[in-house]
């Protein structure tokens, strides 16, 4: 069996890498001694993500999951320009494995109190900066109210939303309810507000829903932000996310993006002025005070283990 069958042979833990929307928008083209990675057109978000910032940030951490797969079955492997995946003369050098791909966390939820330690912090990419929650909270307030108050992106998220298992895509991919910590009741409300959505926002769903999320930071507790490195494209930003990622959850934290501090054209100048740099991603890092749903990826069979 040939490398390229190999790892084509894992790609449902290559599928494990995150995105947003979970759009999974990488499309793995396999050739005899080549994998080419494509995006998937229909799987874009053009209006949350017109810069493509969120689709590169992905695309390099499928790329980055790739490497580590293939550094665990012993593959010799690379990635160029493209992105492909090539021969190598050596094995991908990375501390990360399978298993650490499968732990990574993903939580919406409460988290308990208390900031990142120092010594988790010196473990992880150069480039990460520290904020507080509680200083986020207005200006989470101010971004939750313009991504639901902006037509086209509330309609986009809305089209990724899956908030009842009789979603026909429920399995798939997207936001399901489970995995952004909604009860039954809760899915139904913002199912059926989404669905109506040009009545309710003239009737202020977008300073409804942007207010329920008030006490989201309102905690002792840490928010990261992964800023842009010198000479460094957003492609290996994304890989170099993933590495964050993969290893806060080996410390058994988990992350929460909040990527509308960055997509709002009010916070996101503030944003960049607290950490001294281009953010390029947001999230909330912690212990979940209830384990997270494993989210949906395609290629997998349902799931109920945690994420």
């Amino acid at each position: 069996m040939s490398w390229v069958e190999q790892l084509r042979a894992t790609e449902a833990i290559c599928r494990r890498a995150p995105s947003a929307h979970n759009t999974q928008p990488w499309r793995p083209e396999y050739h005899t001694d080549e994998i080419t990675i494509d995006v998937d057109p229909a799987r874009r978000l053009p209006d949350s993500d017109p810069t493509g910032r969120d689709l590169a940030l992905g695309i390099g951490a499928f790329v980055e999951t790739c490497l580590i797969v293939s550094a665990e079955l012993g593959l010799t492997v690379t990635v160029a320009p493209g992105p492909r995946l090539v021969p190598a003369a050596h094995r991908y050098a990375t501390p990360f494995t399978i298993a650490d791909i499968e732990a990574r966390r993903v939580a919406r939820g409460p988290y308990a109190p208390g900031y990142v330690d120092d010594a988790v912090l010196a473990d992880l990419e150069p480039g990460v900066a520290h904020v507080p929650t509680r200083d986020l909270v207005a200006d989470l307030v101010v971004a939750d109210r313009w991504m639901f108050g902006t037509p086209a992106v509330a309609v986009e998220l809305r089209d990724w939303l899956r908030l009842s298992p009789r979603h026909p895509r429920y399995h798939l991919d997207g936001l399901t309810d489970r995995a952004l910590g909604l009860s039954r009741i809760e899915a139904r409300v913002l199912s059926a507000a989404l669905r109506a959505y040009p009545v309710t926002r003239r009737l202020g769903l977008p300073t409804l829903l942007a207010a329920s999320g008030r006490g989201l930071l309102r905690y002792d507790g840490s928010v990261l932000v992964l800023r842009a490195a010198d000479g460094e494209d957003q492609f290996s930003a994304g890989r170099r996310l993933l590495r964050t990622w993969l290893a806060l959850a080996r410390h058994g934290l988990a992350v929460h993006p909040l990527s509308q501090l960055i997509d709002c054209p009010a916070t996101a100048g503030r944003l960049a002025e607290r950490v001294a740099g281009l953010p390029l991603a947001v999230f909330r890092v912690g212990r979940p005070l209830v384990a997270p749903v494993r989210s949906a990826r395609r290629g997998e069979q349902p799931s109920t283990r945690p994420d």
